[in-house]
C-alpha cells in the first residue's frame, strides 16, 4: 500500500472518532431532555395517572444517563479498547448530563404553558 493512502485512511478513522463522538452527545443532549417533554414513562410506558412526578424524571434521568454511557461504551469498543474510568468520569459527565437536561427542565417547570379547552 502506497504511503499516501495510509495517510487518508487515517484521516477517515479520525473522521468517524470524531463523528463518533458527536453522535454521543446528540444521543445525550435527546436523553436528557426526554423525561421532561412527554408524561410517558421511559418514552414507552403509558402512567396510569398521566402525570409524572418529578421524582419519576429523575428517576428517568439516571437510568438514560447510563444508557447514554453504554451508547459510548459501545462507540468506544468498536474503536479499540475501552479505557477503564474512575469514580472522576462519571462525576463529571454525570454533571454534563444534567447541564445537558436544562432546557427540557427551564420548558416544563419554568414556562408558563397556556391550558388548552379554556376560551
Amino acid at each position: 500500500m502506497r504511503e499516501g493512502h495510509r495517510g487518508h485512511a487515517g484521516h477517515l478513522t479520525r473522521v468517524s472518532q470524531a463523528a463518533s463522538v458527536w453522535l454521543v452527545l446528540l444521543v445525550a443532549l435527546i436523553a436528557a431532555n426526554l423525561p421532561f417533554i412527554n408524561e410517558r414513562l421511559l418514552s414507552v410506558v403509558p402512567l396510569p395517572g398521566g402525570r409524572k412526578s418529578i421524582a419519576t424524571r429523575l428517576a428517568e434521568l439516571v437510568v438514560l444517563y447510563f444508557l447514554a454511557i453504554g451508547v459510548g461504551l459501545l462507540f468506544e469498543r468498536r474503536v479499540g479498547q475501552i479505557a477503564p474510568q474512575g469514580w472522576e468520569f462519571y462525576a463529571i459527565t454525570g454533571a454534563l448530563f444534567l447541564v445537558l437536561a436544562f432546557p427540557g427542565f427551564t420548558w416544563r417547570y419554568l414556562l408558563k404553558h397556556r391550558k388548552t379547552g379554556h376560551a
